[in-house]
């Protein structure tokens, strides 16, 4: 009986000791491992212009542009997109699109033309301004615009300064914007993609065979509308000028500044309409060529329109889809009895 309680005790302890080498040379094993450092979390950046997962509705607001009303021009720094368009007279107006910017004072606000509409839509925007053109007036209907009107809101979303007279001096801001969507019922939200198409790293235009130096842009609409662009280093940005005069956001009191230019070239022509008004319609549902602007260097690009409500589609000489830099874009249609020149250096290229 003793000897089996002693073999079971040794038997026990060989069985114990077995575990125990088993278990070192596991261990020992795995210390021949390499130890595999955590990876390093990988920084993506995000474009900041808009937040391109945001589904917010855009509001597309007329702002005047003559030139009693450029020194209270406000909040065009804020807005992600601006439309240029010849108007009466060889003048132009801005259509600027704002989405996500609940602070913005925006102004003065103006009246509506038919063209702009097309561009309204494009961005299934909800539409700005303070009065309209009879042709804007019938569109705006019979295309069921959602639209907000300075003439039935004006001291309600809508509101007029005493530094400038009327009709220059007319202001909204986002937060009465918003009260007048909520109260007209209009969707604030879309499904519509965005426009453009941006990076948040910066575009490498010297890889396109057309690339030029771009130091400066001069763009003449007519005789009574000229703009220019310089392009400023430190900031990466264009400073804007109109007729010799640097433009100033009244809101901030900064420049005007600008990250990137799409530019070109449509035909232009009065209406036959007998009011004698000197209104213009645009031939926009089209397709042709022109320049995308951008850090001192600009490049040959396409666009096409299909129709009124269809997306300007923007391609580079490739023929594949334009990646803009992250930034504000104005948006240069030009009649095509006007000029466009790119500058280096002061010599035109």
């Amino acid at each position: 009986m003793k000897n089996k309680k002693q073999s079971i005790i040794i038997a026990s302890i060989i069985i114990i000791l077995l575990i125990i080498i088993v278990v070192f040379l596991v261990i020992k094993k795995d210390d021949k491992k390499p130890i595999l450092k955590p990876k390093a979390k990988e920084i993506i950046k995000e474009v900041q212009i808009i937040d391109e997962k945001s589904k917010t509705r855009p509001f597309a607001i007329m702002i005047n542009n003559i030139n009693e009303a450029r020194k209270v021009q406000s909040s065009l720094n804020k807005a992600y997109i601006v439309y240029e368009i010849v108007v009466e007279g060889g003048l132009t107006r801005y259509l600027a699109l704002y989405k996500d910017v609940p602070e913005a004072v925006i102004g003065s606000v103006r009246s509506a033309r038919h063209y702009f509409l097309d561009y309204v839509l494009e961005n299934d925007a909800i539409y700005v301004h303070w009065g309209w053109s009879p042709q804007a007036q019938s569109d705006i209907r019979n295309l069921k615009i959602n639209n907000i009107n300075g003439l039935t809101y004006e001291g309600v979303y809508f509101y007029r300064t005493k530094n400038i007279g009327a009709p220059h001096n007319g202001f909204t801001n986002m937060e009465l914007l918003a009260k007048a969507r909520e109260k007209l019922k209009y969707s604030v939200e879309t499904e519509k993609e965005n426009l453009l198409k941006y990076s948040a790293e910066p575009v490498k235009l010297n890889t396109y065979e057309s690339v030029q130096d771009a130091d400066s842009v001069n763009i003449t609409y007519s005789q009574n509308t000229k703009i220019k662009y310089e392009y400023d280093q430190e900031s990466l940005k264009y400073i804007r000028f109109q007729d010799g005069i640097k433009q100033i956001d009244h809101e901030n009191n900064d420049g005007v500044l600008v990250k990137n230019i799409i530019i070109y070239q449509i035909a232009n022509y009065g209406l036959n309409d007998g009011m004698n008004k000197g209104r213009q319609d645009i031939n926009n549902v089209d397709s042709g060529t022109g320049y995308y602007v951008s850090e001192g260097k600009a490049i040959k690009i396409n666009w096409s329109k299909e129709s009124r409500s269809a997306q300007t589609i923007y391609t580079d000489e490739k023929g594949e889809r334009l990646i803009l830099n992250d930034g504000n874009t104005f948006i240069q249609i030009v009649p095509t009895t006007g000029k466009v020149e790119i500058i280096k250096n002061e010599t035109v290229s």
